[in-house]
């Protein structure tokens, strides 16, 4: 179990939404939500916010969903290749190998992010933690093949775990 410290229960919004803003990237609504819905003193388990946080996510409706989704950054994209990148994208690609591609590698992932985007209204997002480029290409290619319901909920099911585990990121520094 992980634990935050400063305790979350403990911290103004202003604080709160400063320190876990940006778990849902460019989403800071989920963590304004969280903080008005209430933190007690068991929010300090990351597990635990990293739950109600999904919470908030899974009961915001659909356009709400669609925007957050559509807030995250193409895998080895523009944003990527320009440096563009959140500080916690840019270390979760990075940790992944996807700033080392080879060109091949950088064109395919050119190619699937356009088809990607163009068949479900979203970028391809997959937690990379513990993945390789290419096992993530493979993943790639595989949910391209998906019907857009099951792959939404896949997407979401997916920034869920990029949120646990930059949760689990912040209680270790």
């Amino acid at each position: 179990m992980h634990k935050l410290d400063p305790p979350p229960n403990q911290m103004t919004k202003a604080e709160f939404v400063v320190a876990y803003g940006s778990v849902y990237e460019h989403s800071h609504w989920v963590a304004e939500a969280v903080w008005e819905s209430g933190l007690d003193p068991t929010d300090v388990c990351t597990e635990r916010l990293a739950g109600k946080m999904a919470d908030i996510v899974e009961a915001a409706g659909r356009s709400r969903q669609m925007a957050l989704l559509c807030a995250h950054p193409e895998l080895a994209g523009k944003l990527a290749v320009a440096g563009h990148l959140t500080n916690e994208s840019t270390s979760e690609q990075a940790g992944a190998g996807l700033n080392h591609c080879s060109q091949d590698e950088l064109s395919e992932f050119q190619v699937l992010n356009h088809s990607y985007s163009e068949k479900f209204g979203h970028p391809f997002i997959i937690a990379v933690r513990g993945l390789n480029r290419h096992k993530i290409l493979v993943e790639f290619r595989r949910r391209l093949t998906a019907n857009p319901e099951e792959e939404f909920l896949t997407a979401l099911s997916e920034v869920h775990k990029i949120a646990l585990s930059r949760l689990q990121a912040l209680s270790q520094k």
